[in-house]
């Protein structure tokens, strides 16, 4: 028997927010792969994690558009059979199982990222704190949604009269979900906060300062959802469940589909260049930087340099002797190997430090006796 119901209303509200959530997360983590796999091949745990994030949360928006059809958003008294009403309460309940680690896991991708540029051991503290917290939190919820009825089917069959069992009273469930939205709204706010403590003694000037902060910012955006939530969470104790904890369906998928986005926002830097500068010619420098590891041999940096006698030793070290055989390592600051994340930062404005330049490594002597 057919046990779906009309999409209209709330129930396509959901339906509508988990299809377009989902559209940009897996945009945004899909760039993201690209980026850290191929423009910048510096794949680590915190784009693994944020991966994780995108599977997790793909099953959840996977739940909201099924449970949708099934009832998710609709009232009791809409329902044709007490089955089709289990079914829907059953999608509602592994959506909210899926929320809690999609989310968690996408904040803790959020915090790895940082500690990438803490150097202080106090910020790396703060950052693994805020780490424990939010899995500890999740997995408290976790259980109290896994653990709330006994036998824990009872959740969805608890609207049949026939079955038994028994459920934590609901001013507990409230309390908790109070308690949990309260340290993620902290949580967040802490990673919001930890790149303007990390970046802000750096040497470079205010506007790039100020760009660096919002950029790494993003990713405490999903605590707008959160606050956002909050105010419905006593809709858990409406007897109309479905109808009127739709809300809390809707911002729970935009908050994890936002903290993906943003997370991933932060790392599309190197794509941009990418495009403006031209994908071919970004690719043959990626070509020659793994063939020589972005250095220069001294006699071919420029034309300049060759015509000036600057493939002799010599003009590089004035201070050795011609008999003397040497090895000098020069790089050039354009080609540095940019296989890592990080950017390089512009100096001070009003800095007269030339653009294009040539930096000796390191200079070494070759002997008999090596």
């Amino acid at each position: 028997m057919d046990t779906s119901l009309p999409l209209e209303g709330r129930s396509r509200a959901i339906f509508i927010v988990s299809v377009v959530m989902l559209a940009i997360s897996c945009v945004a983590v899909l760039l993201r792969s690209f980026v850290r796999l191929y423009l910048v091949r510096a794949f680590g745990w915190d784009d693994a994690l944020m991966v994780v994030a995108m599977a997790l949360f793909t099953l959840l928006c996977v739940t909201c558009i099924v449970g949708s059809h099934l009832g998710v958003g609709h009232r009791i008294i809409e329902f044709k059979s007490l089955d089709s009403l289990e079914k829907a309460l059953l999608w509602w309940w592994l959506g909210q199982i899926l929320y809690l680690w999609s989310s968690a896991v996408a904040k803790v991708s959020i915090a790895m990222a940082l500690l990438r540029l803490t150097v202080r051991k106090m910020h790396r503290n703060i950052l693994w704190g805020t780490i424990s917290v939010v899995i500890v939190i999740g997995l408290m919820f976790w259980l109290v949604l896994l653990l709330d009825c006994n036998p824990v089917s009872y959740f969805w069959h608890r609207v049949d009269p026939t079955q038994t069992g028994k459920c934590l009273p609901t001013k507990i469930l409230i309390a908790i979900a109070y308690l949990y939205s309260s340290i993620t709204i902290l949580c967040d706010f802490t990673l919001g906060i930890m790149p303007a403590v990390l970046i802000w003694n750096l040497q470079m000037n205010k506007e790039t300062k100020v760009a660096l902060i919002g950029i790494l910012s993003l990713g405490a955006v999903a605590s707008v959802a959160v606050v956002i939530r909050v105010p419905f969470l006593h809709n858990y104790a409406d007897d109309d469940f479905l109808y009127s904890t739709y809300q809390i369906a809707i911002w729970s998928v935009v908050e994890t589909g936002l903290a993906i986005v943003a997370g991933s926002l932060v790392t599309l830097r190197p794509l941009f260049r990418w495009v403006l500068g031209g994908s071919a010619s970004y690719a043959r420098h990626r070509r020659y930087q793994q063939t020589s590891g972005g250095n220069y041999p001294l006699s071919g940096v420029t034309a300049h340099y060759q015509k000036s006698g600057a493939s002799d030793p010599k003009y590089w070290r004035p201070d050795i002797t011609l008999d003397e055989r040497t090895n000098t390592v020069v790089i050039s600051p354009s080609h540095l190997n940019t296989s890592s994340s990080q950017e390089h930062l512009r100096p001070e404005s009003g800095s007269s430090a030339p653009q294009n330049q040539v930096n000796v490594l390191k200079t070494f002597r070759v002997t008999d006796d090596c």
